[in-house]
């Protein structure tokens, strides 16, 4: 990381689950970091034990980034390098990032993304659906009249939709999404890059079915085949 006294957000990426899957870039730049902004330090401090990263690490989340967002914007003002990292994958994506890369672009400062494990595009990969047109509909609303809303937009799309979703509400949404999609085909994946990594194919009464019969455990990537009607 070549520094020439200018301010940088770097945003890394981080492993999605398997500790491997740090880049050597990524490794370097946290390093090289004056500080690592995380939204769980603990988390965050057990990655960086395992590369031999000592840089300083300071809280960045989802009820403190208006708080924590001018702090970052007047250190980077100032010529540090600052690395953001999610809990798990890439920045910005379902995750308070977005707030403080907004908030340095209307600053004019300099952003840096250091790619790398994200769950979107491995199960698009793993789905067998076309992946040359699709959109990602992150987390889909909690409250159900919002939810259903959203589920009869994607009734329609015709590219192939991928949304996120927790083992504590995917049975609930299989169900409204059996009602709404009718016959659609669904790729659902869970803890990607772990040691139970599982992709399910099928239509989604197949899904349910499965699941009803086994627990569903991590978090899960759900892939829908776009409307082909």
């Amino acid at each position: 990381m070549k520094n020439d006294g200018e301010g940088t957000l770097f945003l890394v990426s981080t492993p999605i689950g398997n500790m491997e899957d740090l880049s050597h870039r990524a490794i370097s730049v946290l390093k090289e970091s004056d500080l690592i902004a995380c939204e769980d330090t603990r988390r965050t401090l057990k990655l960086l034990n395992r590369y031999g990263i000592d840089s300083p690490l300071e809280s960045y989340h989802d009820h403190n980034k208006e708080k924590k967002a001018p702090r970052l914007l007047n250190l980077l003002r100032q010529g540090k390098a600052i690395s953001l990292v999610s809990d798990a994958g890439t920045p910005c994506i379902s995750d308070p990032g977005f707030y403080l890369v907004r908030k340095a672009i209307a600053d004019n400062l300099k952003l840096v993304v250091i790619p790398g494990a994200n769950a979107i595009l491995p199960a698009l990969v793993l789905s067998g659906f076309p992946p040359d047109r699709f959109i990602f509909e992150g987390y889909l609303p909690k409250k159900a009249g919002k939810r259903k809303s959203r589920i009869l937009k994607i009734k329609d799309e015709e590219r192939t939709v991928i949304i996120f979703e927790s083992p504590f509400r995917i049975l609930t949404l299989l169900k409204e999404m059996n009602e709404l999609l009718e016959d659609r085909r669904i790729s659902v994946s869970r803890e990607m890059t772990k040691v139970y990594e599982e992709t399910i194919r099928g239509t989604i009464p197949d899904i349910i079915s499965y699941f009803e019969k086994k627990t569903p455990k991590g978090e899960f990537v759900i892939v829908i085949e776009g409307n082909r009607s």
